[in-house]
């Protein structure tokens, strides 16, 4: 029998104390370079985007991965290649944590479209509002005092 999944993640995370210090200027080769960790752990990328201080990454997740390891090697291979690439001087590393939500196939285009429009979308609200949002929205219970 053949393995079958549909797993759709949300996967959030920031610069190290949401310092901005992701180059909107050389955002797509970081963006393409993190597509390439994806392809390499069979994962398929629907959309990536972020604001200088964070980034979404949409995929989902091949069986023969765990979410933790995906997110390791991404925030890993990324902060070394953006330290020996020297297109983001100002980046120091990524935070410990990350965010990670769930999305069914109805779900999909607008988790899409709401992520490849982070630029409009926080004229309206900051990074700190749009998380903690992401994580009541998900039912995640969180106390301000550990989440940053």
């Amino acid at each position: 029998m053949s393995t079958f999944r549909q797993i759709y993640y949300q996967i959030v995370f920031s610069t190290k104390h949401r310092k901005p210090a992701l180059d909107i200027e050389h955002e797509e080769e970081l963006y393409k370079y993190i597509w390439g960790i994806l392809k390499n752990n069979n994962c398929k990328l629907y959309r990536i985007n972020g604001m200088p201080d964070h980034i979404h990454i949409f995929t989902d997740l091949h069986p023969s991965i765990a979410l933790s390891d995906l997110v390791r090697d991404i925030k890993v291979a990324s902060n070394l290649w953006m330290k020996q690439s020297g297109l983001f001087p100002e980046f120091e590393e990524w935070q410990s944590g990350y965010g990670a939500f769930t999305y069914s196939e109805n779900e999909k285009d607008a988790v899409i479209n709401y992520i490849k429009n982070q630029k409009t979308h926080h004229q309206k609200e900051n990074f700190e509002t749009e998380y903690k949002n992401l994580l009541k929205d998900n039912g995640i219970e969180f106390d301000d005092k550990f989440l940053w």
